[in-house]
């Protein structure tokens, strides 16, 4: 194996990336902010912890299911994921943006993180994989990805920190055309438009559809549960 020559040039381009990266801790996530589900808290869920609550999944996921996937490949997704956040923030489906133009902001602002990493190209192949969920891992990696933000949106719901749905002023969602049919047609719970939203990202897999019933329909506030 070849050594990499230990120079201040490589050490300051890796701590460099490293304070890029966890400055994710210090950013919330947007949908929980006020101009969306105005979670009931003093503190909110942070990027960080929703990177970090992805990978645990996977874990959990992968001991329980066979997926026949390589689960360190679909960790370093989604460890990176949504390193891009660290410059153009949190951008939800419901902020004017399309998803194209945010991919394009994102692997832009990723690259301009990396910066002179020595694996930069690979990592970057790994974001591209990612957003295209093609293969095994990125399809996993996605559905993680999602899921995670339904089981936080459930947690919130059962501790309490979810408003009403008549009490959504500010909240942008409700601008989807799609959101106001779902609430005309009888959802009542701010968990049951995430559900319904994403439920059909999981129709090609049994296990993923199976666990987000399973949110539905149990209680995801652990001191209850303990």
């Amino acid at each position: 194996m070849q050594k990499k020559e230990i120079t201040e040039e490589r050490i300051e381009e890796a701590i460099k990336f490293y304070l890029y990266a966890t400055s994710l801790k210090e950013k919330i996530r947007s949908g929980w902010d006020e101009n969306h589900w105005n979670i009931k808290s003093e503190r909110l869920e942070s990027i960080a912890e929703h990177v970090y609550g992805t990978c645990i999944l996977a874990i959990s996921l992968d001991s329980q299911f066979d997926f026949g996937i390589d689960l360190g490949k679909v960790l370093k997704m989604l460890v990176i994921h949504e390193i891009g956040e660290v410059l153009i923030g949190d951008i939800t489906p419901f902020d004017n943006v399309t998803l194209e133009e945010k991919q394009e902001m994102e692997h832009e602002a990723m690259l301009n993180i990396l910066g002179g990493l020595c694996k930069r190209d690979e990592l970057f192949e790994l974001l591209l994989e990612f957003d295209e969920h093609n293969t095994k891992e990125a399809k996993f990696a996605y559905l993680c990805d999602k899921l995670e933000a339904d089981i936080q949106a459930k947690v919130y719901q059962d501790k309490g920190m979810q408003r009403s749905l008549d009490d959504q002023i500010n909240n942008v969602v409700f601008k989807s055309k799609r959101v106001r049919d779902m609430v005309e047609n009888g959802i009542d719970t701010a968990f049951d438009i995430w559900y319904e939203w994403d439920k059909s990202k999981f129709e090609d897999s049994p296990i993923f559809s199976g666990v987000l019933e399973y949110v539905k329909t149990h209680n995801m506030d652990i001191k209850k549960n303990s």
